[in-house]
């Protein structure tokens, strides 16, 4: 190959060099899972879209002034969170009194809402481990940004986050709601991926069993589950999942991997 080639086409080999790099450093590995994604989205400004997001649904919403339950989703999320190795996390737990919303979430950084109405399905610290657990797996495997990398490609035409924060607050907040399952307010909810619910199943009873919760309580709270929503229109937790008697054998399946970390 001549120095003229070389010479002649090394801008392209420039920059098919730099894409390459810029790729290898997106690309990220799921905790537990090992799964390789592509993230684009810097994980300091997601954290900044979380807290920002988070305000303005707690801004817009009712919070529960039941002094006990406030004290049960506080205690059991801070044990989860504290065996979720993030204490770079600014962790919060709130629950928000509206027991039509059968749903919880976990926002970057930590945000982390529970909705009455899942409590209600959830009548021991155990389940509603379960539930928390599994919300807080999305957010450590950073399963939004995966998402809010596709809608900032679709809705905002590739604008970068940190760009879109200062321009479009508004309108990243909606879409940081919708990529982070937190919104009950919009038009739609956009669904995890299978591959998603999966890996917040899998971690989430890794980490409840971590924290000291007997992870055998997930397989029967979603057979508790099954059989009170079986059959009619699931709420938003359940809506977007895998059918219960599918979770329920995976969950079998990772049961064992998730006992070598449990010490009751």
């Amino acid at each position: 190959m001549g120095h003229s080639y070389i010479r002649r086409h090394l801008p392209f080999l420039t920059w098919g060099c730099l894409a390459i790099l810029l790729l290898l450093i997106a690309c990220q590995t799921v905790p537990f899972t090992q799964r390789k994604r592509l993230i684009l989205v810097p994980e300091s400004t997601e954290r900044e879209l979380g807290a920002t997001t988070y305000q303005d649904i707690l801004t817009n919403s009712k919070l529960s002034e039941d002094l006990e339950e406030v004290r049960r989703v506080k205690e059991i999320g801070m044990r989860i969170a504290n065996v979720t190795d993030r204490p770079d996390y600014s962790w919060e737990f709130n629950v928000i009194d509206d027991n039509e919303v059968v749903n919880a979430f976990c926002l970057p950084g930590g945000k982390v809402a529970v909705y009455t109405g899942i409590m209600k399905v959830s009548s021991t610290d155990t389940e509603l481990a379960v539930i928390i657990g599994h919300e807080i797996a999305h957010a450590i495997a950073r399963h939004g940004a995966e998402r809010m990398t596709q809608l900032l490609v679709v809705e905002l035409g590739g604008m970068a986050l940190e760009e879109a924060l200062k321009k479009q607050t508004k309108k990243t907040i909606e879409l940081g709601k919708v990529a982070y399952g937190a919104g009950t307010q919009l038009l739609f909810v956009l669904p995890y991926s299978r591959t998603h619910e999966n890996e917040a199943d899998r971690i989430g009873l890794i980490f409840m069993a971590k924290a000291g919760y007997d992870p055998h309580a997930a397989i029967d709270f979603w057979e508790k589950m099954e059989k009170e929503f079986g059959g009619q229109e699931p709420p938003e937790f359940l809506s977007t999942h895998p059918s219960s008697q599918r979770r329920i054998e995976n969950l079998k399946k990772w049961l064992p991997e998730a006992l070598k970390y449990y010490q009751s």
